[in-house]
């Protein structure tokens, strides 16, 4: 197994890591590395501004797609993030684990707060 270090600045482009479409792009290259059996780490350096959005899509999803015991095994810690990016990046993980674990149940009381008429369409 190898080791890849991905730098999110670098795969976004520049140091506001905030829409989720950036986070689809450093996603794509996590599960590239994960599906070849290697190992990945997160470089954090030069982040400006971080979102919840861009976190949800790089590294939320992940655990709608692959089963906790091989992310365990796959993504190493992160390297070179402020505490607060460290913060935020667990609170994602949390409510990542907790969605997927029971998607119907989270599903279902989004349709009962929103109503089940939001197709306007």
């Amino acid at each position: 197994m190898a080791d890849h270090i991905i730098r999110i600045t670098d795969v976004v482009g520049n140091s506001l890591c905030i829409a989720s479409d950036d986070g689809e792009k450093v996603h794509a290259k996590i599960v590239g590395v994960i599906k070849r059996g290697d190992k990945v780490q997160l470089s954090f350096a030069g982040i400006q501004d971080l979102t919840s959005a861009f976190l949800n899509s790089a590294i939320g999803q992940l655990y709608g797609e692959f089963d906790e015991q091989q992310l365990k095994a796959s993504l190493l810690p992160p390297i070179e993030a402020s505490p607060d990016d460290l913060v935020l990046l667990k609170r994602v993980v949390e409510r990542a684990k907790e969605y997927f674990k029971d998607r119907k149940r989270f599903d279902n009381a989004e349709r009962e707060i929103l109503g089940d008429d939001n197709n306007q369409g």
